[in-house]
């Protein structure tokens, strides 16, 4: 295998074209090579503006590309297990955007394929690989808040474009299964196990029928996770993470830019007012260039990629259960 692995990108959603694939093409590993969409037009202007070599008008066409090793997908939530499955019988890795499928029976199907196939599969939780989680989670094993308690998190944006896919409920819209999985995956990520029990309401548009504004709490008894996420609010997003003797605020927990540093902040909880904090602050760096690297050097070395579809299974059960709890107005079993 050639020092980098070659990757084809199904569809040119704003994710792959804005971010995923300018982060990845700065990677030491990673190198793009063929991104394809439905309408061959669209699939060129994209190659042309982000210097990708070759341009397919179907996903099959890639798919069938033997200079293609992995494949990141991209593609509306309810394709991505359809497609992904496709590619991995084609014989491609699979870095798969999250959430990985709209159910738990899909997330284990995929498992299965990937089992079949021995393709590397993974959910594309780009934060989970960034140094300030690292960064946050060592400080929490480390005990250095003393015990982990209560996690709380807000993420918002406001989107009310009713044929934009993240407000289509049947293509798995909707503020949980965009943004609201990322504080369900997080707080899994900083507790190291699964919450017992979910409490939620969510709150539908009258119009669209997705969730558009969404809470939940997450027993992770002796502790908790508590977040809020709604298509339309104020755009908005912070986390806090509290022990017994201090906490963490994480500045910007999921955009994290890749054109300036980020900042997470600590705190014995002296001042109210947060001034006894003290800052961290990380270098510049790219997300989505640390995800695809990480992802690459795990198949180049066979390794284990960021985020194994076991865990993205967890994280589906999660989600299923926020819902769950929503509709039956009592605490749920993921």
């Amino acid at each position: 295998m050639s020092n980098k692995v070659r990757w084809g990108v199904l569809g040119v959603a704003a994710i792959a074209t804005k971010k995923v694939i300018p982060g990845m093409r700065k990677g030491a590993r990673s190198e793009i090579v063929a991104i394809a969409s439905r309408d061959f037009n669209r699939a060129r202007f994209a190659a042309a503006q982000l210097d990708i070599p070759n341009a397919y008008g179907s996903y099959e066409e890639l798919l069938a590309d033997p200079a293609v090793d992995a494949v990141y997908n991209p593609l509306p939530n309810d394709l991505h297990v359809p497609w992904s499955i496709k590619a991995a019988k084609a014989g491609k890795h699979v870095l798969c955007e999250k959430p990985i499928s709209l159910t738990v029976n899909e997330a284990a199907q995929l498992i299965k394929v990937r089992d079949t196939t021995g393709v590397k599969i993974g959910e594309a939780f780009m934060v989970r690989t960034h140094p300030q989680w690292l960064r946050a989670r060592e400080i929490v094993r480390n005990g250095d808040i003393g015990e982990l308690r209560t996690i709380t998190s807000t993420f918002s944006y406001f989107n009310r474009d009713p044929a934009n896919i993240r407000n289509i409920r049947s293509m798995g819209g909707g503020a949980v299964m965009d943004i609201g999985c990322y504080p369900i995956t997080m707080s899994r990520f900083l507790f190291g196990r699964e919450p017992a029990r979910v409490a939620s309401i969510l709150d539908r548009d009258p119009d669209m029928s997705t969730d558009r504004l969404s809470s939940a709490i997450l027993d992770f008894a002796p502790g908790q996770a508590l977040f809020t996420c709604s298509t339309q609010l104020v755009p908005f997003q912070r986390m806090q993470i509290l022990g017994t003797t201090g906490r963490i605020e994480i500045e910007i927990p999921y955009n994290i830019p890749p054109d300036q540093p980020s900042r997470i902040f600590i705190d014995n909880g002296a001042e109210l007012a947060g001034r006894s904090a003290r800052i961290e602050e990380f270098a510049t760096a790219d997300q989505y260039t640390i995800q695809g690297d990480a992802f690459s050097q795990a198949i180049q070395e066979n390794g284990d990629v960021p985020v194994p579809l076991e865990d993205a299974l967890a994280n589906m059960k999660v989600i299923e259960a926020v819902f769950r709890a929503a509709e039956s107005s009592r605490c749920e079993t993921p």
